[in-house]
C-alpha cells in the first residue's frame, strides 16, 4: 500500500469558528505570518471555501452582515469610472460676436495658378482611383491585376544611361517638313481585286494560304539599296517606315520594344534585332483586359502577334488578282533571289529634307494599285482578326451586319498603337488608300 495521506496538525478554536486568535503554535510556527484571511482587494473575486449557515434562496449572500466582506458579489467598481463626453461644450445663444476681418482676394494671375494645381490634383487623384479599382476584387468578375511587361531587351548592369525621354514628350512633338521625293522605286505590284470590296458576313470567303510567296522583313544596315544610297552620300539618317511608324507611335505603346542606332561618320542608322517584336504586329495591346501572360496559351501576347503577322501576309495576297498582270518599277526587288516568287510589294526609297545640312531616307512600302479615273493608285493592306469576343466584348459575326461603325470603334480602343502606326507608314509611302480586312 501507499503511504497515507497527511493532513497536518489543524488548530482547535474552543471559543468560536475560525482559527484560534493566537497564530503562533506549535503547530503552525513554520507557517507565513502576516498573511490576510479576507479578501483586500473587490477585484479579488474569492468568497468562503464553505458556510451551511447560508439561505439556499440565494447562496451568494450571508444572514450574519458582519460576513459582507466573505461575500461574493458580481458588481463592478464603477467608483473609478467616467464618462467622457465627446462634443464640444454647448456655446451660450447670447453674447459677443466676434468678427474677423476677410483676406484680400488675391491677384487674377495667383488665383489662376491655384485653380490649375487644384484641377492637376483632381487629375492625379483620379488616376490613383482607377489604379486602385482596377487591382481591387470584385464579386461580380474576376481579379484583374495591373499587368506588367518586360523588358524587350535584357539591360546589363555595365550600360550607361545617358538620356531617358518620357512617351509624353512625344505626344507634344510636332515638326514640319516639305513634301518627300522618290529616289527609288524598286519590286512590283499586282492589283487589287474590287470584288472584296462587297464582302459582308452574309457572303464571307475563307483565307487562303500562300505558302510559296516569301515576305522579307530587312533591316536598314542589310539593306543593299540603302547601303548604296549612302555611299552616294544621299541623306545622312536612313531608317524604313517600321522603325519610323514606331517611334511616331511611341505614346501609344503598351508592350516593350527596342532600336538599334548605329553611328557610321557622320550618318546614322536605325535598325531593328534580329526577331525583332517590330516584325510582330500586337493584338490587343491597348486594351483594358490584359492577356494571358504564359507563351504557351493559344491566346497570349505573343502567339497573338505572330498569328497577326501571318493573317497579314495571307490576307495582303488573297485580295489581289493574281493573273500575272503586274506593275513593275525600276529595279527588281532587292532582295528576291533569281527565280524566287515574292510577295506582291513595291519598296519607295523616299528623301525628306530635314534641315539644310539633315537629310532622312526611309524605305517605305506599298501592297497593291489600283487604277482610279485612268490615274495609277497605290494601296497599304492590313488585316484586323477576331480571337476571342469574351475580350473585346464585341462578337463580328452579330454587329458587322449593322454596327460596323461599333466594330471599329472597339478596334480603336483596342489596338490604337497597331492602327496608328498603320496609318503613319501609309502616310510616309504616300499611299492614296489604306484597305482594313476583318478577319
Amino acid at each position: 500500500m501507499g503511504k497515507a495521506f497527511d493532513i497536518g496538525a489543524v488548530p482547535f478554536n474552543a471559543e468560536g469558528w475560525g482559527p484560534p486568535d493566537s497564530t503562533i503554535t506549535g503547530s503552525n510556527i513554520n507557517l507565513p505570518l502576516n498573511v490576510p484571511f479576507a479578501p483586500f482587494s473587490r477585484s479579488d473575486k474569492l468568497g468562503r471555501i464553505a458556510d451551511w449557515t447560508r439561505n439556499f434562496n440565494n447562496p451568494t449572500r450571508s444572514k450574519n452582515p458582519a460576513d459582507a466582506v466573505f461575500d461574493f458579489t458580481n458588481d463592478d467598481d464603477d467608483d473609478t469610472f467616467h464618462l467622457v463626453d465627446p462634443k464640444p461644450p454647448p456655446r451660450p445663444k447670447f453674447g459677443p460676436k466676434w468678427r474677423f476681418p476677410q483676406q484680400r482676394q488675391l491677384p487674377q494671375r495667383r488665383d489662376e495658378e491655384v485653380e490649375a494645381k487644384k484641377r492637376e490634383q483632381e487629375k492625379e487623384r483620379a488616376r490613383r482611383d482607377r489604379l486602385y479599382h482596377m487591382n481591387r476584387s470584385n464579386p461580380n468578375q474576376q481579379r484583374r491585376e495591373a499587368a506588367v511587361f518586360k523588358s524587350s531587351v535584357d539591360i546589363q548592369p555595365e550600360w550607361n544611361m545617358h538620356d531617358q525621354i518620357p512617351f509624353s514628350t512625344f505626344s507634344k512633338l510636332s515638326f514640319t517638313v516639305p513634301e518627300p521625293e522618290d529616289l527609288l522605286l524598286c519590286g512590283a505590284l499586282e492589283y487589287y481585286d474590287r470584288t472584296y470590296d462587297r464582302i459582308t458576313p452574309k457572303n464571307e470567303r475563307r483565307l487562303e494560304r500562300f505558302k510559296n510567296r516569301n515576305f522579307f522583313k530587312v533591316t536598314t544596315t542589310d539593306d543593299p539599296i540603302i547601303r548604296r544610297l549612302a555611299n552616294e552620300d544621299k541623306a545622312t539618317v536612313f531608317a524604313t517606315d517600321t522603325i519610323l511608324s514606331t517611334l511616331m507611335c511611341a505614346p501609344r505603346s503598351v508592350y516593350s520594344w527596342d532600336i538599334v542606332v548605329q553611328r557610321v561618320g557622320n550618318k546614322l542608322f536605325f535598325d531593328k534585332r534580329d526577331g525583332s517584336q517590330l516584325d510582330l504586329l500586337s493584338v490587343h495591346e491597348t486594351s483594358q483586359e490584359p492577356l494571358p501572360e504564359s507563351k504557351d496559351d493559344i491566346n497570349s501576347a505573343h502567339s497573338l502577334s505572330v498569328e497577326a503577322a501571318y493573317i497579314n501576309q495571307n490576307f495582303s495576297q488573297q485580295v489581289l488578282i493574281r493573273d500575272g498582270n503586274k506593275v513593275t518599277f525600276d529595279e527588281a526587288n532587292p532582295f528576291a533571289n533569281e527565280g524566287e516568287e515574292v510577295a506582291s510589294v513595291a519598296y519607295r526609297y523616299r528623301r525628306w529634307k530635314l534641315d539644310d545640312d539633315m537629310y532622312l531616307v526611309a524605305r517605305c512600302e506599298v501592297h497593291s494599285v489600283v487604277d482610279v479615273n485612268k490615274q495609277r493608285s497605290f494601296l497599304t493592306l492590313n488585316a484586323l482578326n477576331e480571337f476571342d469576343p469574351k475580350y473585346s466584348g464585341v462578337d463580328w459575326r452579330q454587329k458587322l451586319e449593322t454596327q460596323r461603325g461599333a466594330v471599329l470603334a472597339t478596334e480603336l480602343k483596342n489596338n490604337a498603337n497597331k492602327l496608328a502606326k498603320w496609318t503613319a507608314q501609309a502616310l510616309l509611302a504616300s499611299a492614296d488608300t489604306m484597305k482594313l480586312g476583318l478577319i
